[in-house]
């Protein structure tokens, strides 16, 4: 299970040291896409391929299934890790989530999220006082 969050830095030639924690779990070569909120999804091949075969299910003919498809899909990249940990992440990618320096790392079950620091703690402050709301929905919803 990945979690745990790590703030590390992007190098000038885009690369990011991945957590030794997470190596393991990751693989020899895993993908990274476009997230949500502006993130990057990191993902081991086994829980993408998961994701792509729950994306496969979709009906072609809805618009919102293409359009997810495509903006999920075009962003993939594989990847793997050089001999000291890092992960060289496409500049496409960089730009998509402002990743200028300082990222946060974080593991959110089965995969992993790589934010800029400054859109982590927008985030993450904007979300901290309804975190107990959401909490209540979410498992409200689940009964």
């Amino acid at each position: 299970m990945l979690m745990g969050e790590h703030h590390h830095n992007v190098d000038e030639k885009n690369r990011l040291v991945i957590p030794s924690k997470y190596r393991a779990e990751l693989g020899k070569e895993f993908i990274i896409t476009r997230g949500l909120e502006k993130c990057l999804f990191v993902y081991p091949k086994e829980s993408w391929e998961k994701i792509v075969g729950k994306l496969a299910t979709l009906p072609f003919t809805q618009k919102d299934a293409r359009n997810f498809t495509r903006f999920f899909m075009s962003g993939a990249d594989i990847c793997s890790l050089d001999s000291q940990g890092r992960v060289s992440i496409s500049s496409p990618l960089i730009e998509y989530a402002d990743i200028t320096k300082e990222t946060v790392i974080i593991g959110s079950i089965d995969h992993l999220e790589i934010w800029s620091e400054d859109l982590w703690n927008k985030f993450f402050n904007d979300n901290l006082e309804n975190f107990s709301d959401i909490a209540e929905n979410l498992f409200k919803a689940g009964e």
